[in-house]
């Protein structure tokens, strides 16, 4: 991983981010000074079920799964954090023990913030409270949305959509080959659309067959993105 983390400037980051972007730099530089940056290799835990939550992180290089592990073993992603993205407030806000898992699926940097930090802000700016309730409330919608596709959704239209995803709805006529980088292992995906990963690899193959994508290790090549689409309709 390549960043001189002595010379990271936290208050800078903090500024793009749009949880704080609206903060004075006063502000932003009082938030940043009880940040801690952590680099975590490969398969080492931000944190563990049952952790007392006394911060919220934001990743900055790397990738996070968030997950729940049932009694017989069985593991469920919830959700991918990408860079930029911050994870847990509202775990933070609710004053308990962490109530999920989460893993460096890759060589990971990011950012904790504490919840005194935050608590101060609140108290010195109520609208900063704003903009925590719109970050929870994002997560929420996704999740939800999630649920909904899990109930009206087959395996099918949900590995589609999943693949096009950072293609605009409605703009996907003539748009040649679309390369999509496939993050984390199929498993790990085939756990975040709950979907076996035997069932994500079988539809993986159906669509290579209908000569809709090619399959390039954890590359996927979309050689039409208006036929897939309409296909996961079937």
């Amino acid at each position: 991983m390549k960043m001189d983390v002595a010379q990271f400037d936290m208050s800078r980051y903090l500024s793009v981010l749009p949880l704080f972007s609206d903060l004075t730099t006063l502000e932003r530089e009082n938030v940043a000074e009880s940040c801690q940056l952590r680099r975590l290799s490969r398969g080492d835990m931000v944190f563990r079920v049952g952790e007392a939550c006394e911060s919220f992180q934001v990743l900055i290089l790397g990738q996070v799964k968030l997950y729940v592990t049932s009694a017989s073993g069985q593991e469920k992603v919830i959700d991918l954090i990408g860079p930029g993205h911050s994870f847990s407030e509202s775990m933070m806000f609710l004053n308990k023990p962490y109530m999920l898992d989460a893993q460096a699926l890759t060589d990971t940097l990011l950012m904790e913030v504490s919840k005194q930090a935050v608590f101060g802000e609140i108290q010195r700016d109520p609208r900063f409270s704003m903009h925590m309730l719109a970050g929870i409330a994002r997560h929420l919608h996704r999740l939800l949305r999630d649920v909904e596709g899990y109930a009206l959704q087959s395996g099918m239209q949900r590995l589609i959509d999943y693949l096009l995803r950072d293609v605009p709805t409605g703009n996907m006529v003539n748009r040649g080959v679309i390369t999509v980088s496939l993050p984390v292992s199929k498993a790990t995906i085939a756990s975040r659309l709950s979907l076996t990963p035997e069932y994500f690899s079988r539809v993986l193959h159906e669509l290579e067959a209908e000569r809709l994508i090619e399959i390039d290790k954890r590359e996927i090549r979309i050689l039409d993105a208006e036929r897939l689409a309409s296909y996961g309709a079937h």
